[in-house]
């Protein structure tokens, strides 16, 4: 068959009256579209805001396992940090709890969290040991004294300390199990350790959450808001943006939170936000997985002020998973915002000095 012949036959319009070359056209340009589309897929590379190395027992899976899971999850810096408690297994529980809510039993501050840190980034290859930025946490925020012995722990090791928490401060059921006082963000022992952070150049990852279980209302707004305004020199990352699953399980959702963030961030521009698992759903994605367009407005009207974290506990296998959960909000933001978010505004709110060393 000649090609005048085979065009004829292949123009020749079926029962429905569409000719074959329609439909090969179709499917082409189908195919050319999901192709283009696959270009321009955005491909991010990650910062983990927020990561424990050890858990509640002070026990983790080891350098190892995160570094596979790093280069599996395409995560480039992580913000490493101790548990600042241990879980106490009681004399009277015949079984071993597996989480600090497993039983009744109480939980004390444990300085030693910062040695276990300190001696896994340590024994790091140099090119690997860039990749990794410890946060100091293992002292009592109500105790007057943690200043001075965060003085010592940064004098021990030049260098290798660049922020300070995650601090415990309102921490759902753990904040009644954990031994001595409530802690309090705004307290006077946290006043100096806020001191300390400025004069060190030292972030502030700093847990509070902003309401009870059931109260509907930022009732413990204040404990967040004073230091944000009595220390406009210390860079604060409120963990979770003062949210947390016990919170979510009693009451699903807080409708006050995103207009609390707005005044916040507007008023101060000392504060970051990490926007750890508890506010991926039901807040920045809806229940069908579909980006919340308020979230992405404010988002992308201070972009350099949110990050992601993964709040993994000494376990590491659904690193990757987790951070990729954030891709569908991260593709609704513009480009260069949804980078700063996955990668970048992490490292930007580090020492000034650990950045210029970062940016040679």
């Amino acid at each position: 068959m000649n090609g005048r012949a085979w065009m004829a036959v292949y123009s020749c319009p079926n029962r429905q009256g569409v000719t074959p070359l329609f439909i090969h056209r179709t499917v082409l340009a189908a195919v050319l579209s999901l192709l283009s589309a696959y270009a321009q897929a955005r491909d991010y590379r990650y910062s983990d805001a927020h990561l424990h190395y050890v858990d509640f027992f002070q026990e983790s899976q080891g350098m190892t396992p995160l570094l596979e899971a790093m280069a599996a999850g395409r995560i480039d810096h992580v913000l490493i940090s101790g548990i600042p408690v241990a879980k106490k297994w009681h004399e009277d529980e015949p079984k071993r709890p597996r989480y600090y809510a497993g039983d009744d039993a109480g939980a004390y501050w444990y300085s030693a969290t910062d040695v276990l840190v300190a001696d896994a980034v340590k024994r790091l290859p140099a090119e690997q040991r860039e990749r990794f930025h410890p946060f100091l946490s293992g002292f009592n925020p109500n105790d007057k004294n943690s200043d001075a012995h965060i003085r010592r722990m940064l004098e021990l090791d030049p260098g290798l300390w660049q922020g300070i928490g995650e601090v415990f401060t309102r921490h759902d059921d753990l904040t009644a199990l954990t031994q001595g006082e409530t802690p309090r963000a705004n307290n006077e022992a946290m006043t100096r350790v806020y001191h300390l952070a400025a004069e060190y150049d030292l972030p502030v990852l700093l847990h509070s959450n902003i309401t009870s279980q059931r109260e509907r209302n930022p009732l413990y707004l204040a404990e967040i808001e004073e230091p944000l305004r009595n220390h406009p020199h210390v860079r604060f990352i409120w963990a979770h943006a003062g949210t947390s699953m016990e919170i979510h399980r009693h009451q699903q959702k807080l409708d006050f939170l995103l207009p609390t963030l707005q005044r916040l961030l507007g008023d101060y521009p000392n504060l970051y936000v990490d926007l750890s698992w508890s506010v991926l759903q039901p807040y920045l994605l809806d229940a069908d997985g579909k980006p919340d367009p308020r979230w992405v407005e404010l988002v992308s009207r201070y972009p350099a002020r949110f990050m992601l974290g993964s709040d993994v506990v000494g376990r590491f296998d659904g690193l990757g998973e987790t951070m990729q959960a954030f891709v569908p909000f991260l593709d609704a933001l513009p480009e260069k915002v949804a980078r700063g978010v996955a990668r970048d505004n992490f490292l930007a709110v580090l020492p000034r000095k650990r950045q210029a060393q970062l940016r040679d």
